[in-house]
């Protein structure tokens, strides 16, 4: 195993470990965030982490598991944050604001209109992003990542029978999103 070499202080097999994971993670992030440059700060945060504790690695579980919970905790963290950041209180922001923030937008879509497959892609892509967190990144991790439930539950740290009850509220909340593109 790869990791193990990492332990042992192979410079050449972490190496081949960040050629391996990176293009993945970067996705992963990607898709959770919707940040490139983001996406590719985590990323290599995500590498400096398993550099900085190679040391304590124990291979309880497979190594992507280890390295898609460091990804999905640092991912929290960022929305977090961002949540943290973007939060105003009611009386900063004025009359004039509010009633734009209502207006319709001129250049968008009507939900009749037909979309070819990009747009209805990026329709998708933005119901994703309005996911609460962990059905998003579980979503995520099944639909873009291919990975099952157990691998699911073992990432997210909770039981089978939970991430089968987050991806069905994910995609009923999806299928509710994108029904005015579909009909």
């Amino acid at each position: 195993m790869l990791m193990l070499q990492v332990k042992a202080g192979d410079m050449q097999a972490f190496e081949q470990l960040v050629e391996r994971n990176t293009a993945r993670i970067h996705a992963l992030v990607f898709r959770f965030l919707g940040d490139a440059t983001l996406a590719e700060d985590l990323t290599q945060e995500a590498f400096l982490r398993i550099f900085k504790t190679a040391r304590n690695y124990q291979p309880t579980a497979k190594f992507s598991t280890w390295l898609y919970r460091i990804v999905a905790n640092l991912s929290f963290n960022v929305r977090r944050d961002r949540k943290k950041a973007m939060s105003l209180s009611l009386e900063t922001i004025g009359d004039d604001e509010t009633r734009r923030q209502d207006l319709p937008d001129p250049n968008s879509n009507s939900p009749c209109h037909d979309l070819d497959d990009h747009e209805l892609g990026e329709k998708l892509a933005q119901a994703v992003a309005m996911l609460p967190d962990n059905q998003r990144i579980g979503f995520i991790l099944n639909r873009y990542e291919y990975k099952n439930y157990d691998e699911i539950a073992e990432i997210l740290d909770c039981s089978t029978m939970a991430v089968k009850s987050l991806l069905s509220r994910a995609r009923g909340n999806l299928r509710l999103a994108m029904m005015k593109y579909l009909t």
